[in-house]
């Protein structure tokens, strides 16, 4: 790729983002789609990101991804805000449009989008482990695609019945809070149609779990956020009970593919991305 005086600028804003995948996904995409874009990684250290994000506008970039632990500040520094990045209180994309930056959070979309053809939410039952930004927006995603209730496990108790609390309230979907110390999690999680760890346990461990995964029901399709290792020990264990598994590398790849569509109003080349996504992580 030769970049030039007309080449568009967008990158992921976060710390650290050294070893972030979303650059070879997304460039690979600009040359699949023969656009004169370019994609790089913004190192951001706390505290920086209102300076940040002026940049945006003053360097003329047409956008950005923000990842941790910037996605929650960037929302109040936005001009606008999509509807869906205020229900979940966190941007993850940032587009430059008439000279204002826009707000907007893929990350729900992403997580629905990686299940099509695996799995359906109209009235289902979901666990979700986890209550930080990301069960956030997956929870909030789920309870506005309709599913029939939400059960919210989290280390912490009063974080989880916050988030529950609040999908009750706004989008009036069933949901609870519980901590791992609470009465009857096994058949909580072996009554759900879709359990979901939206936490970082099991990053780079293949063995540990959250929870005895002779818990889970055959029925249930298992998801982990986690995309290093690709098989983490939730997702081992869930395949040795026969339940179908989603890991993490889905997810990237559809809020990457929505956050594209933003900037260039063009359907990104999914198997293009998905190939440099795989690519990129043997590399790794």
């Amino acid at each position: 790729m030769v970049i030039g005086a007309s080449t568009r600028v967008v990158g992921i804003i976060g710390w650290p983002v050294k070893h972030s995948l979303s650059p070879a996904m997304h460039n690979a995409a600009f040359a699949a789609m023969e656009l004169d874009w370019t994609y790089v990684p913004l190192p951001v250290r706390p505290g920086d990101l209102p300076r940040a994000v002026k940049g945006l506008l003053a360097l003329g970039l047409a956008g950005a991804n923000v990842t941790i632990p910037h996605k929650e500040e960037a929302l109040r520094l936005m001009d606008d805000v999509a509807p869906g990045a205020g229900l979940i209180g966190a941007v993850n994309t940032i587009a430059r449009a008439n000279g204002r930056l826009v707000g907007h959070n893929t990350d729900g979309i992403g997580f629905l989008r990686s299940l099509e053809g695996k799995w359906s939410p109209r009235g289902e039952t979901v666990v979700i482990l986890g209550a930080g930004g990301a069960a956030r927006a997956i929870a909030i995603q789920l309870a506005l695609a309709g599913v029939g209730k939400i059960h919210l496990i989290n280390r912490t108790l009063p974080r989880a019945c916050r988030l529950a609390d609040e999908i009750q309230e706004r989008i009036e979907v069933w949901a609870r809070g519980y901590d791992w110390t609470a009465r009857g999690l096994d058949q909580i999680i072996g009554s759900s149609s879709l359990l979901v760890n939206a936490t970082a346990f099991g990053m780079g461990d293949e063995e540990e779990t959250l929870f005895p995964c002779q818990w889970l029901d055959a029925k249930t399709v298992v998801c982990d956020i986690v995309y290093t290792p690709r098989l983490t020990g939730l997702l081992k264990g869930a395949a040795g009970r026969g339940c179908a598994t989603v890991d993490g590398l889905g997810m990237l790849l559809h809020q990457g593919a929505a956050a594209l569509e933003i900037w260039t109003r063009r359907p990104a080349p999914l198997p293009v991305m998905a190939r440099a996504l795989e690519d990129a992580l043997q590399g790794s």
